[in-house]
């Protein structure tokens, strides 16, 4: 028996819901340790992560390798080589290796979902790099019959912008649509900016599938 579903077209976010990514791996085995702890020290503002917003948002790798360089000199002096930047150089060439894969149990759904006539999408704070990579590395991502990736838009959740902008594109029904994402905020404010919609947060695939597929 085919099952039933809750909604038309459902619009899912990348990491946290359909991927694994681990951006560590990308380094792993290649950079020291301690270099890769210091790379990604969260309580550094001008970090890892400060920069991996900005490349969500468009800026390109060689525009982050040089802000980084000029935030991490030696009074003013950028120290172009320093072990940290090769590291991060390091990530921007084998960035693909941080793909772990797709989290359990969502491949499945996203097969089912189409064989039981959901549309789904995506949207997604990444880069137009990381989702042609992971398009090519996971075949059950060609399910997704658009998506709108942040570095494309210069925008990224939980702009408001950004979930109009994917629902027009995308030409869904609101009232019978849904957004999954990892984090609340993206869920909430998916509901804010666009009414009818609902926002969903993820947390595995066993617990989305009831709130999908009967």
């Amino acid at each position: 028996m085919s099952a039933s579903f809750t909604y038309g077209d459902v619009i899912f976010d990348f990491c946290d819901v359909l991927l694994d990514w681990r951006p560590r791996l990308a380094i792993e085995g290649v950079v020291s340790a301690d270099v890769a702890d210091r790379l990604f020290d969260r309580s550094d503002p001008y970090g890892f992560w400060h920069y991996d917003e900005l490349s969500d948002l468009g800026w390109s790798e060689e525009r982050i390798l040089a802000d980084y360089a000029a935030h991490h000199g030696i009074g003013n002096v950028p120290v172009p080589q320093s072990p940290e930047l090769q590291a991060f150089r390091t990530y921007f060439i084998r960035q693909r290796l941080a793909l772990a894969g797709m989290l359990p149990g969502m491949a499945t759904l996203l097969r089912d979902l189409d064989a039981a006539g959901v549309r789904c999408w995506g949207l997604t704070n990444f880069t137009t790099k990381f989702v042609d990579a992971a398009r090519e590395l996971f075949p059950e991502l060609s399910l997704l019959r658009d998506i709108v990736v942040s570095s494309a838009e210069r925008i990224h959740k939980p702009d408001p912008e950004i979930y109009r902008r994917a629902v027009a594109r995308f030409g869904v029904d609101p009232a019978h649509a849904a957004f999954v994402d990892d984090k609340q905020r993206n869920a909430d404010a998916a509901s804010a900016a666009v009414p009818g919609l609902t926002g969903i947060r993820f947390t595995d695939a066993a617990s989305l599938r009831p709130l999908l597929l009967a």
